[in-house]
């Protein structure tokens, strides 16, 4: 991917001849053009560029996280686990910071990034550490290859990723000296702190809370063949089942080792294998095992449904109500519309947390 940057200095007498600045511009230009790759298709994700964002400090009465000898284990810190990959990682430096600038503390924020093993993990640490300096962060290697033979096919090729199936094993990847976490996805924004977030309580019986939305029709996420089978509806006799989005969860990990639960998501994966229960990706298995069950969190800490539906990508409007994150859950990505050039109106609360490094800056 070509570069070209052309910035000319308030005195540059080129300032003050307009034709001879324009023409020199378009000989750059299609200098630049020519030297470019004949297809757009040869043009990687590790072509971009990320600038350094602010650097932002804790607060005076912040805790102190660096008494412990592994700091990454901090029960005083709020740890964050986010997926990492190519595809997605423009979204991704925008979640870190819109978290790290709403912070009260964050410098005690400690990131916990999964990402395949396949990955070029090089890349992907070098870039967060040129943008981020000194975030606390650790990334995670993610055998995909045992999730791939479970992935059955869904309404949208991109939910098919298996690294969408990794938040099933964090309680397997992470380390056990970690108890609570918060997952995140890629595509979403924080406009307030997230350690309220991360204090959201849970009961000794509760393993994850989660904003809900009970007003959803929740049969329509499994298939007639499932609600049709007494076996397999009665999975829900007993508790109220509502939707959540798993892109937004708080989790208690060592509960979930406790109970299982990666091996109960499993079971279901294998079931929808042989019998097709549901038709999206990895969002029904967590409804089946925890939907009616978790602790509720405020509508405002997901504000998902930007990206539109699944098939269309359509412009959505924020949910009435406070807003603390903003999540463009669905098939339009604000960055992509962005590039573009047809955003949706929210699209613009996304873009200022967007730390691409423009390929081309001319300034007249």
């Amino acid at each position: 991917m070509s570069k070209f940057a052309l910035v000319i200095p308030p005195n540059h007498p080129h300032r003050h001849h307009h034709h001879r600045h324009h023409l020199f511009l378009l000989f750059l230009l299609i200098s630049a053009i020519n030297a470019a790759p004949s297809s757009a298709t040869t043009t990687t994700n590790n072509d971009q560029k990320f600038k350094e964002a602010p650097q932002f400090y804790n607060a005076p009465t912040c805790p102190s996280i660096n008494g412990t000898t592994n700091e990454m284990c901090s029960h005083e810190a709020v740890h964050v686990a986010m997926t990492l990959d190519a595809a997605y990682l423009r979204g991704s430096m925008a979640a870190i910071f819109s978290i790290l600038q709403h912070s009260s503390c964050p410098q005690n924020i400690l990131f916990h990034f999964v990402s395949t093993s396949t990955a070029d993990h090089r890349h992907l640490l070098l870039t967060i550490t040129h943008s981020f300096p000194s975030l606390k962060f650790q990334i995670y290697p993610y055998d995909s290859s045992v999730v791939s033979g479970l992935i059955s096919t869904s309404i949208r090729s991109a939910l098919d990723s298996p690294l969408n199936y990794a938040r099933n094993y964090l309680a397997d990847l992470l380390p056990h000296c970690i108890h609570d976490i918060v997952y995140l996805d890629s595509d979403l924004v924080l406009v307030d702190d997230i350690a309220k977030l991360a204090a959201t309580p849970l009961d000794e019986n509760t393993v994850l809370a989660a904003p809900e939305y009970c007003n959803a029709n929740f049969t329509s996420y499994f298939t007639p063949t499932f609600w049709s089978n007494p076996t397999l509806s009665l999975t829900f006799a007993g508790r109220k089942p509502c939707y959540f989005n798993t892109g937004v969860m708080v989790i208690d990990l060592q509960k979930w080792r406790e109970g299982d639960y990666t091996i109960k998501i499993i079971e279901w994966m294998e079931l929808q294998k042989r019998i097709r229960i549901y038709e999206l990706g990895s969002l029904p298995p967590f409804l089946l095992v925890f939907a009616g069950t978790i602790a509720p969190v405020d509508h405002r800490w997901n504000q998902h449904g930007l990206g539109g539906d699944n098939y269309r990508g359509l412009c959505r409007n924020l949910h009435p109500g406070r807003v603390s994150l903003l999540h463009w859950s669905g098939k339009g990505k604000p960055w992509v519309r962005l590039d573009a050039n047809r955003p949706c109106p929210l699209d613009a609360l996304w873009a200022p947390y967007d730390l691409l490094q423009t390929p081309f800056a001319l300034e007249s």
